[in-house]
């Protein structure tokens, strides 16, 4: 069987994810928009959900083509000898498309979490000297915002300086047991 075409893609490989390799555009270099793609998993997700909606069409098309054969091989009716494709490679591509997606949304999780935590710590923006114009209400002075941050390193050095504290402590109780055999 021929892989199937498609005009903006090329040929298919239907064994393949069905993902489509970064596009080369002038030059050979990648286009932004799918240099973003990449970059952006929820847009990435949204460009898999097609792909995984036609795999399990297609699973299921299989699914009913082995079925009917099967029950014609048991009524003692051979209709054909027309290959059947395989169940279990359709399978494998629509769980390896399952896999991307929940790929993609643990990594959307995670870029919001970190959006969050950003937003959390650090909740005003600080004007940059290039566009003074563009200077938002909540934006801290340059002076404020060194503050904040030397405050934020101290706090780092103290947390880190009670670990080491801590696990010299656990060292000092630790038994030695060099020279024991």
């Amino acid at each position: 069987m021929a892989a199937p075409m498609n005009p903006a893609l090329g040929p298919q490989n239907p064994g393949t994810s069905g993902a489509p390799g970064p596009q080369l555009g002038p030059g050979g270099s990648l286009g932004l928009a799918q240099q973003q793609q990449d970059f952006d998993p929820v847009q990435r997700y949204r460009m898999l959900i097609p792909q995984l909606k036609e795999s399990l069409q297609n699973l299921m098309k299989i699914a009913a083509m082995n079925l009917a054969q099967n029950t014609n091989i048991d009524n003692g009716q051979k209709i054909g000898d027309g290959s059947v494709q395989r169940f279990d490679k359709s399978l494998e591509e629509f769980y390896a498309l399952c896999d991307q997606l929940e790929l993609c949304l643990r990594l959307a999780y995670e870029c919001l979490s970190q959006s969050y935590d950003s937003a959390k710590h650090s909740p005003t923006l600080v004007p940059t000297a290039t566009k003074p114009d563009a200077v938002q209400t909540e934006s801290l002075p340059y002076t404020q915002y060194l503050s904040m941050i030397k405050s934020q390193i101290t706090c780092a050095k103290d947390i880190h300086n009670a670990l080491l504290e801590c696990s010299k402590k656990i060292m000092g109780k630790t038994p030695t047991t060099q020279g024991v055999l």
